[in-house]
């Protein structure tokens, strides 16, 4: 593999001017909000765009509102007129099967039997002016003890002039598939809730999540006949100081040389209450693992499909079944030369995600997910001193979730306030490589998640 220390000035400078407005506008908006000010914006119940009436998870217009930018309005009177600005939080109790490592914990945990402030956080969500919106998120992370911009996709969209229904927009983001339509991607994936002191397996893709919040990119992207969506842009890890400035630091995280390419297509269909999309994504970047520049860098490349059922023909019995395959090359060159850390420079990594759910009348939901990541052997990149058994990284498990949410119908509630109540259990069948540990780590947790 060929290493290169530094790109082009045009690589470089690829991304300059998208990523300068988009690091603008984070510095000079004020927080923001959350789902009870698209409610407002729209006059929209929040069982309109989401299945659950809150959570993440969206139906067909949800999936429109936010291929058009966040702008649709609708609100009447007063709630058209007041701030899209929200706020939420979250907290919850945590059991495992077995007492954790306290080195694993932050301080003034206990080893098991945990109850955590999650997280606080403000939004922005909706209009900023004419065919521009945004979600944006500022948090506070009550396990870690730190405040820093979360989630935020910023987009113009607008529609063509045509007998073929065209919508085209820009997204700009920090997070790799935060501006995706579909819930089979990272950063909306099931599940939807979590915490700080759950167990965790060591292994996951770049695209799941690795740049999360640390990059700032930009996409263009058009769907077109309601049928076929395309996007294609970049990624770029942002400056140390402005990560610093935006409470995402981290001086051990990986960065990106020059520009990483991110592309997206889907075919979707929707007749009679039955709704399939069939999709692929996909990422390539070159990398400084731990911010080392002197050993050059390593090469990802990312490939992902993904698919899509709900029936919503009747409202009030929702089924819906989702998954996702990632398959992730991986070229270590860097990392074996820094000291050895991985044994072989060639390596792979694959994930594979599936869940299935029922809601009864968007209020009382259950969620069965199926979660696999395998691996290339390595006992340098996955030794047992670093908590992997047979030097692998393997991870099997299960999660099962049942969802209570009293609000956001047809009532005046969801223009004030929204409330999910869910208890969740994980249950591991293999934990980085073992088998016969996997169910120490088996997790209970109990979640309130209020939005307002």
């Amino acid at each position: 593999m060929k290493t290169m220390l530094k790109k082009t000035t045009y690589s470089q400078s690829l991304l300059a001017l998208p990523l300068t407005l988009f690091v603008t506008f984070l510095l000079i908006s004020q927080p923001a909000n959350a789902v009870p000010s698209f409610s407002r914006q729209t006059g929209e119940s929040c069982s309109v765009c989401h299945t659950q009436s809150f959570g993440p998870n969206l139906t067909p217009f949800g999936r429109d509102f936010k291929l058009g930018g966040y702008t649709m309005s609708g609100g009447k009177g007063i709630d058209a007129k007041v701030p899209a600005l929200s706020g939420m939080v979250q907290g919850s109790f945590t059991n495992t099967q077995k007492n954790q490592d306290p080195s694993t914990l932050a301080s003034g945990y206990n080893q098991n039997n945990n109850f955590t402030f999650d997280q606080a956080s403000l939004f922005y969500a909706g209009r900023i002016y004419g065919k521009v919106g945004a979600l944006s998120q500022l948090s506070y992370d009550g396990y870690a003890n730190v405040l820093h911009l979360d989630n935020t996709d910023i987009r113009f969209a607008d529609q063509l002039d045509t007998d073929i229904p065209v919508t085209y927009g820009i997204s700009l983001n920090n997070n790799p598939t935060v501006q995706d339509l579909w819930n089979t991607t990272s950063a909306w994936g099931f599940p939807y809730t979590g915490s700080g002191v759950q167990p965790g397996i060591g292994a996951s893709s770049l695209i799941d999540g690795a740049f999360s919040t640390q990059v700032g990119g930009a996409t263009a992207y058009t769907m077109i006949n309601n049928l076929l969506y395309l996007e294609a842009g970049g990624y770029s890890s942002l400056n140390y100081n402005v990560q610093k400035g935006l409470g995402v630091a981290d001086p051990g995280q990986q960065q990106i040389d020059g520009a990483a390419p991110y592309w997206r297509a889907a075919l979707q269909k929707d007749w009679q209450g039955h709704y399939v999309s069939l999709g692929h994504y996909g990422m390539i970047a070159d990398v400084f693992p731990g911010r080392d520049r002197s050993n050059g860098t390593d090469h990802y490349s990312d490939l992902a499909v993904d698919a899509t059922y709900q029936y919503m023909g009747n409202t009030k019995h929702i089924f819906e079944a989702k998954t996702t395959y990632i398959y992730e090359d991986q070229k270590l060159t860097a990392t074996r030369l820094a000291g050895g850390l991985a044994a072989s420079g060639n390596t792979y990594l694959t994930t594979y995600k599936f869940n299935t759910s029922y809601t009864y009348d968007q209020t009382y939901g259950v969620t069965f997910g199926y979660n696999r990541v395998t691996g290339s052997q390595d006992a340098n990149l996955y030794s047992p001193d670093g908590g992997y058994y047979l030097s692998r990284p393997n991870s099997q498990y299960y999660t099962a979730e049942l969802v209570y949410v009293p609000f956001g119908k047809s009532d005046a509630y969801h223009y004030l306030m929204n409330l999910r109540t869910s208890l969740q259990y994980i249950g591991y069948s293999q934990f980085n490589g073992s088998n016969t540990d996997a169910q120490n780590n088996n997790t209970f947790m109990v979640n309130g998640w209020l939005a307002f």
